[in-house]
């Protein structure tokens, strides 16, 4: 399978069979994202998406893929399919922690994650869209990918481990709106037992973005986002003295294969 990081959150996933999933689309306002993956012609290759929660910086790019994709299934906790529906969201499918769907060649778990979650607080006053979540993606005949979403560290993240076996984490460890490095690292080291985790909710830095001035445009409005450039590099430093689990720094528009 292959894995591409499109955004701080958003990735997408492609099995052996070449189906695309995304996780938390996000394009306006994202520094980093390729012009080539914001196209009709990507776009309408993706064979479905995972929301973990209603934060701006997660779904504010559905109106986009909608356009290019309109009848693409989008998963979501039960609150926030409910408004996407009133919002003309034609295929939308509601989930709840433990719930699942099955695709063709993937299955996707809702988990907990910990976290809040709202959802159009740039158009006005937010809209309360149920609590966040993560997911466990188990590909057939192929890994198993935990994608914690925004959260802090939980105990429940040996649960996951011991009953979904992941062998790939995607891991939120920015800080300030998520765990950060350390917490991160604890996690792998102590709660989960995979073979690699991708450093997530990160951002990157004036030398690394493709967009300078979307970087420049999005720490102007929200300052807070300067704390969380280039995070990944932390966390591998907090796991540099083990031997367990890799730790694969993926830059905006970078894929790896695993």
């Amino acid at each position: 399978m292959k894995i591409l990081r499109l955004g701080h959150a958003m990735y997408v996933l492609t099995s052996k069979k070449g189906n695309r999933y995304l996780i938390d689309p996000f394009f306006d306002m994202n520094p980093g994202c390729p012009s080539e993956y914001q196209t009709e012609e990507f776009l309408s290759t993706i064979k479905g998406v995972l929301l973990t929660h209603g934060h701006f910086d997660h779904s504010s790019g559905l109106d986009k893929l909608r356009k290019a994709n309109p009848d693409c299934l989008v998963l979501a906790q039960y609150e926030l399919a409910l408004i996407l529906g009133k919002k003309g969201f034609n295929n939308v499918y509601p989930l709840n922690f433990g719930g699942s769907f099955d695709f063709d060649d993937m299955r996707a778990t809702m988990v907990q994650a910990r976290h809040s979650s709202s959802y159009g607080e740039l158009e006005g006053m937010p809209i309360y869209a149920g609590e966040s979540a993560g997911y466990v993606l188990e590909f057939t005949g192929d890994r198993t990918v935990y994608h914690s979403g925004d959260t802090m560290i939980m105990s429940d993240m040996k649960l996951i481990q011991d009953l979904y076996q992941p062998s790939i984490a995607i891991l939120s460890s920015s800080g300030q709106f998520t765990m950060g490095p350390r917490e991160a690292a604890y996690a792998v080291e102590k709660l989960l037992d995979v073979d690699y985790v991708i450093p997530s909710h990160t951002f990157p830095s004036e030398q690394s973005a493709i967009s300078k001035d979307i970087l420049n445009g999005l720490l102007q409005a929200f300052p807070v986002v300067g704390n969380m450039i280039e995070k990944d590099k932390e966390l591998k430093d907090y796991l540099s003295n083990q031997t367990k689990t890799k730790v694969v720094v993926l830059g905006y528009g970078e894929e790896e294969t695993f």
